[in-house]
Protein backbone atom coordinates (compact mmCIF):
# COMPACT_ATOMS: atom_id res chain seq x y z
CA UNK A 1 0.00 0.00 0.00
CA UNK A 2 2.96 2.61 1.04
CA UNK A 3 4.41 1.63 -2.04
CA UNK A 4 1.88 2.52 -4.23
CA UNK A 5 1.03 5.59 -2.43
CA UNK A 6 4.67 6.84 -3.18
CA UNK A 7 4.48 5.85 -7.04
CA UNK A 8 1.12 7.32 -7.62
CA UNK A 9 3.02 10.86 -6.20
CA UNK A 10 5.75 10.49 -8.77
CA UNK A 11 3.28 9.51 -11.71
CA UNK A 12 1.32 12.20 -10.60
CA UNK A 13 3.21 15.01 -8.54
CA UNK A 14 6.64 14.49 -9.99
CA UNK A 15 5.24 13.67 -13.67
CA UNK A 16 7.92 10.82 -14.53
CA UNK A 17 7.59 8.49 -17.14
CA UNK A 18 6.42 4.97 -17.14
CA UNK A 19 9.81 3.39 -17.53
CA UNK A 20 10.99 5.57 -14.47
CA UNK A 21 7.96 4.16 -12.34
CA UNK A 22 8.74 0.99 -13.49
CA UNK A 23 12.59 0.96 -12.19
CA UNK A 24 10.99 2.20 -8.66
CA UNK A 25 8.78 -0.35 -8.36
CA UNK A 26 11.41 -3.15 -9.20
CA UNK A 27 13.83 -1.57 -6.81
CA UNK A 28 11.06 -1.54 -4.11
CA UNK A 29 9.76 -4.57 -4.21
CA UNK A 30 13.52 -6.58 -4.25
CA UNK A 31 13.60 -4.91 -0.78
CA UNK A 32 10.18 -5.80 0.04
CA UNK A 33 10.80 -9.41 -0.62
CA UNK A 34 14.15 -8.98 1.05
CA UNK A 35 13.08 -7.95 3.98
CA UNK A 36 10.28 -10.53 4.35
CA UNK A 37 12.51 -13.18 3.30
CA UNK A 38 14.71 -11.67 6.50
CA UNK A 39 11.27 -12.26 8.16
CA UNK A 40 11.32 -8.43 8.51
CA UNK A 41 8.22 -7.00 6.33
CA UNK A 42 7.55 -4.07 8.31
CA UNK A 43 8.56 -1.21 6.08
CA UNK A 44 7.81 1.75 8.86
CA UNK A 45 10.42 -0.05 11.22
CA UNK A 46 13.42 -0.29 8.78
CA UNK A 47 16.44 0.49 10.35
CA UNK A 48 19.67 1.68 8.19
CA UNK A 49 21.15 -2.23 9.48
CA UNK A 50 18.21 -3.33 6.89
CA UNK A 51 19.03 -1.00 3.78
CA UNK A 52 23.14 -1.98 4.36
CA UNK A 53 22.19 -5.56 4.42
CA UNK A 54 20.05 -5.66 1.32
CA UNK A 55 23.08 -3.57 -0.43
CA UNK A 56 25.02 -6.29 0.46
CA UNK A 57 22.59 -9.01 -0.70
CA UNK A 58 22.37 -7.14 -4.29
CA UNK A 59 26.15 -7.25 -4.05
CA UNK A 60 26.35 -10.75 -3.60
CA UNK A 61 23.54 -11.88 -6.37
CA UNK A 62 26.03 -10.05 -8.88
CA UNK A 63 25.36 -6.17 -9.29
CA UNK A 64 27.75 -4.15 -9.86
CA UNK A 65 28.13 -0.84 -6.94
CA UNK A 66 26.27 1.52 -9.44
CA UNK A 67 22.94 -0.87 -9.83
CA UNK A 68 23.29 -1.24 -6.08
CA UNK A 69 23.44 3.04 -5.60
CA UNK A 70 20.53 2.87 -8.38
CA UNK A 71 18.37 0.62 -5.82
CA UNK A 72 19.56 2.75 -2.78
CA UNK A 73 18.39 6.30 -4.40
CA UNK A 74 15.13 4.45 -5.23
CA UNK A 75 14.97 3.66 -1.76
CA UNK A 76 16.22 7.22 -0.41
CA UNK A 77 13.21 8.75 -2.21
CA UNK A 78 10.78 6.29 -1.27
CA UNK A 79 11.61 7.28 2.74
CA UNK A 80 12.04 10.90 2.37
CA UNK A 81 8.48 10.35 0.75
CA UNK A 82 6.99 8.05 4.02
CA UNK A 83 8.79 11.02 6.77
CA UNK A 84 7.51 13.77 4.98
CA UNK A 85 4.03 12.33 4.81
CA UNK A 86 4.64 11.65 8.71
CA UNK A 87 4.65 7.80 8.28
CA UNK A 88 7.87 7.39 9.94
CA UNK A 89 9.80 9.34 12.61
CA UNK A 90 12.78 9.54 10.99
CA UNK A 91 14.35 8.09 8.03
CA UNK A 92 16.72 5.26 8.10
CA UNK A 93 18.61 6.23 4.45
CA UNK A 94 19.96 9.26 5.95
CA UNK A 95 22.46 7.43 8.11
CA UNK A 96 23.30 5.25 4.80
CA UNK A 97 26.21 6.18 2.02
CA UNK A 98 26.52 5.36 -1.40
CA UNK A 99 29.09 2.38 -2.50
CA UNK A 100 32.33 4.06 -4.46
CA UNK A 101 32.41 3.07 -7.74
CA UNK A 102 35.02 3.69 -10.65
CA UNK A 103 34.36 6.83 -12.98
CA UNK A 104 33.86 5.51 -16.22
CA UNK A 105 33.99 7.43 -19.42
CA UNK A 106 30.64 7.89 -21.94
CA UNK A 107 31.94 5.06 -24.48
CA UNK A 108 31.40 7.34 -28.22
CA UNK A 109 31.65 6.52 -31.98
CA UNK A 110 33.77 7.72 -33.69
CA UNK A 111 33.02 10.57 -35.95
CA UNK A 112 34.47 8.69 -38.91
CA UNK A 113 32.54 5.53 -38.28
CA UNK A 114 29.63 7.26 -37.72
CA UNK A 115 30.00 8.86 -41.37
CA UNK A 116 31.08 5.51 -42.41
CA UNK A 117 27.37 4.47 -41.31
CA UNK A 118 25.51 6.69 -42.17
CA UNK A 119 26.77 7.27 -45.59
CA UNK A 120 27.05 3.85 -46.86
CA UNK A 121 25.15 2.90 -49.74
CA UNK A 122 23.82 -0.71 -48.22
CA UNK A 123 23.39 0.23 -44.68
CA UNK A 124 19.72 0.83 -45.25
CA UNK A 125 17.35 -0.21 -47.72
CA UNK A 126 14.78 1.93 -49.59
CA UNK A 127 11.95 0.22 -47.43
CA UNK A 128 9.81 1.63 -44.94
CA UNK A 129 11.68 0.18 -42.56
CA UNK A 130 15.06 0.87 -43.48
CA UNK A 131 14.18 4.61 -43.81
CA UNK A 132 12.93 4.57 -40.03
CA UNK A 133 15.72 2.56 -39.15
CA UNK A 134 18.29 5.09 -40.87
CA UNK A 135 16.46 8.28 -39.03
CA UNK A 136 16.50 7.01 -35.74
CA UNK A 137 20.01 6.49 -35.72
CA UNK A 138 20.23 9.86 -37.59
CA UNK A 139 17.82 11.76 -35.17
CA UNK A 140 19.72 10.34 -32.14
CA UNK A 141 23.05 11.21 -33.45
CA UNK A 142 21.97 14.34 -34.77
CA UNK A 143 20.31 15.60 -32.06
CA UNK A 144 21.49 13.76 -28.99
CA UNK A 145 17.86 13.41 -27.58
CA UNK A 146 17.14 9.99 -25.13
CA UNK A 147 15.67 7.09 -26.10
CA UNK A 148 12.10 7.95 -24.38
CA UNK A 149 12.61 11.58 -25.82
CA UNK A 150 12.75 9.80 -29.54
CA UNK A 151 9.96 7.34 -28.36
CA UNK A 152 7.52 9.97 -27.81
CA UNK A 153 8.25 12.44 -30.48
CA UNK A 154 5.60 13.79 -32.42
CA UNK A 155 5.23 14.65 -36.14
CA UNK A 156 4.17 18.20 -34.77
CA UNK A 157 7.00 18.71 -32.81
CA UNK A 158 9.23 19.32 -35.89
CA UNK A 159 9.17 23.17 -37.26
CA UNK A 160 10.42 23.14 -40.81
CA UNK A 161 10.67 26.35 -41.19
CA UNK A 162 12.61 26.83 -37.72
CA UNK A 163 14.47 23.65 -38.38
CA UNK A 164 14.24 22.79 -35.26
CA UNK A 165 12.51 19.90 -33.25
CA UNK A 166 10.67 20.07 -29.56
CA UNK A 167 11.77 17.60 -27.17
CA UNK A 168 9.88 16.53 -24.12
CA UNK A 169 12.84 15.99 -21.80
CA UNK A 170 12.51 15.14 -17.83
CA UNK A 171 10.12 16.47 -15.47
CA UNK A 172 8.32 17.57 -18.94
CA UNK A 173 10.84 20.45 -19.05
CA UNK A 174 11.17 21.04 -23.05
CA UNK A 175 13.87 22.27 -24.87
CA UNK A 176 14.56 23.22 -28.57
CA UNK A 177 17.13 21.54 -30.75
CA UNK A 178 18.12 22.43 -34.16
CA UNK A 179 17.93 20.61 -36.91
CA UNK A 180 20.74 20.45 -39.85
CA UNK A 181 19.25 20.28 -43.35
CA UNK A 182 19.90 16.67 -44.37
CA UNK A 183 18.04 14.91 -41.40
CA UNK A 184 14.88 17.44 -41.64
CA UNK A 185 14.75 16.34 -45.38
CA UNK A 186 15.02 12.77 -44.49
CA UNK A 187 12.46 13.04 -41.69
CA UNK A 188 10.19 14.77 -44.23
CA UNK A 189 10.63 12.14 -46.60
CA UNK A 190 9.98 9.41 -43.90
CA UNK A 191 6.60 11.62 -42.97
CA UNK A 192 5.68 11.07 -46.70
CA UNK A 193 6.93 7.38 -46.69
CA UNK A 194 4.77 6.49 -43.60
CA UNK A 195 1.50 8.18 -45.19
CA UNK A 196 1.60 5.75 -47.71
CA UNK A 197 1.45 2.60 -45.73
CA UNK A 198 -1.52 0.97 -45.16
CA UNK A 199 -1.39 1.33 -41.62
CA UNK A 200 -5.37 0.66 -39.67
CA UNK A 201 -4.50 4.02 -37.70
CA UNK A 202 -2.98 7.41 -38.27
CA UNK A 203 -0.48 7.32 -35.29
CA UNK A 204 0.67 11.37 -34.24
CA UNK A 205 4.42 9.60 -33.53
CA UNK A 206 7.09 10.31 -35.41
CA UNK A 207 9.00 6.98 -35.32
CA UNK A 208 6.31 3.45 -35.50
CA UNK A 209 6.38 0.13 -35.70
CA UNK A 210 5.93 -1.85 -39.18
CA UNK A 211 2.10 -2.24 -38.32
CA UNK A 212 2.06 1.66 -37.34
CA UNK A 213 2.53 1.70 -33.67
CA UNK A 214 4.23 4.10 -31.56
CA UNK A 215 7.44 2.48 -31.84
CA UNK A 216 9.03 1.05 -27.60
CA UNK A 217 12.20 0.80 -26.22
CA UNK A 218 13.18 -2.55 -27.42
CA UNK A 219 12.79 -2.02 -31.17
CA UNK A 220 14.56 1.25 -30.63
CA UNK A 221 18.01 -0.74 -29.33
CA UNK A 222 17.46 -3.64 -31.78
CA UNK A 223 17.80 -0.96 -34.72
CA UNK A 224 20.80 0.94 -32.84
CA UNK A 225 22.87 -2.44 -31.93
CA UNK A 226 22.14 -3.89 -35.55
CA UNK A 227 23.70 -1.09 -37.09
CA UNK A 228 26.47 -0.20 -34.67
CA UNK A 229 27.60 -3.50 -35.39
CA UNK A 230 28.64 -2.53 -38.65
CA UNK A 231 31.10 -0.03 -37.69
CA UNK A 232 32.11 -1.01 -33.98
CA UNK A 233 33.53 -3.80 -31.81
CA UNK A 234 33.21 -2.36 -28.17
CA UNK A 235 30.43 -4.02 -26.17
CA UNK A 236 28.14 -0.91 -25.79
CA UNK A 237 25.69 -0.42 -28.59
CA UNK A 238 22.66 1.25 -27.15
CA UNK A 239 21.03 4.62 -28.05
CA UNK A 240 22.54 6.29 -25.15
CA UNK A 241 25.90 5.67 -26.56
CA UNK A 242 25.05 7.87 -29.69
CA UNK A 243 24.38 10.21 -27.21
CA UNK A 244 27.08 10.69 -25.57
CA UNK A 245 28.44 10.62 -29.47
CA UNK A 246 26.65 13.51 -30.61
CA UNK A 247 28.04 15.75 -27.43
CA UNK A 248 31.37 13.96 -27.66
CA UNK A 249 31.71 15.51 -31.17
CA UNK A 250 30.59 18.98 -30.43
CA UNK A 251 32.90 19.36 -27.77
CA UNK A 252 35.80 18.09 -30.09
CA UNK A 253 35.03 20.68 -32.54
CA UNK A 254 34.93 23.68 -30.32
CA UNK A 255 31.41 24.00 -29.13
CA UNK A 256 30.71 25.82 -25.61
CA UNK A 257 29.69 23.50 -22.66
CA UNK A 258 27.11 25.28 -21.74
CA UNK A 259 25.50 25.21 -24.88
CA UNK A 260 25.73 21.40 -25.39
CA UNK A 261 23.86 20.95 -21.66
CA UNK A 262 21.24 23.13 -22.95
CA UNK A 263 20.93 20.74 -25.87
CA UNK A 264 21.58 17.69 -24.01
CA UNK A 265 19.11 19.10 -21.28
CA UNK A 266 21.41 18.30 -18.08
CA UNK A 267 19.81 20.40 -15.26
CA UNK A 268 23.35 21.13 -14.30
CA UNK A 269 26.92 21.83 -15.94
CA UNK A 270 28.35 18.62 -13.93
CA UNK A 271 26.46 16.38 -15.94
CA UNK A 272 27.89 17.63 -19.53
CA UNK A 273 31.64 18.05 -17.91
CA UNK A 274 31.93 14.50 -18.13
CA UNK A 275 32.47 15.09 -21.68
CA UNK A 276 35.38 17.18 -21.25
CA UNK A 277 37.55 13.63 -20.55
CA UNK A 278 37.14 12.33 -23.41
CA UNK A 279 38.28 15.61 -25.31
CA UNK A 280 41.49 15.24 -23.05
CA UNK A 281 42.24 11.69 -23.48
CA UNK A 282 41.71 12.37 -27.59
CA UNK A 283 44.47 15.12 -26.96
CA UNK A 284 46.61 13.05 -24.84
CA UNK A 285 46.52 10.44 -27.75
CA UNK A 286 47.30 12.98 -30.19
CA UNK A 287 50.18 14.44 -28.51
CA UNK A 288 51.87 10.49 -27.71
CA UNK A 289 51.55 10.03 -31.73
CA UNK A 290 52.82 13.43 -32.80
CA UNK A 291 55.30 14.51 -30.67
CA UNK A 292 58.59 13.83 -30.69
CA UNK A 293 59.63 13.16 -27.22
CA UNK A 294 55.95 11.98 -25.72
Amino acid sequence: MLINDFLTYLQYEKRYSPHTLQGYRTDLQQFEAFLEKEQFGDLPQVEAMHIKNFMVSQLQLGLVESAVNRKLSSLKSFFKFLHREGVIISNPTALVRNLKTPKKLPVFIEEVKMDELLDGEHTFDDTFAGRRDRLVVELLFGTGMRLSELINLKEEDLNSFEETVKVLGKRNKQRIIPLHKPLLSEAKEFMALKNLQNFGNKSPYLIVTNSGDQAYPNLIYRIVNSCLKLVSTQGKKSPHVLRHSFASSLLNRGADLNAIKELLGHASLAATQVYTHNSVERLKSIYKQAHPRA
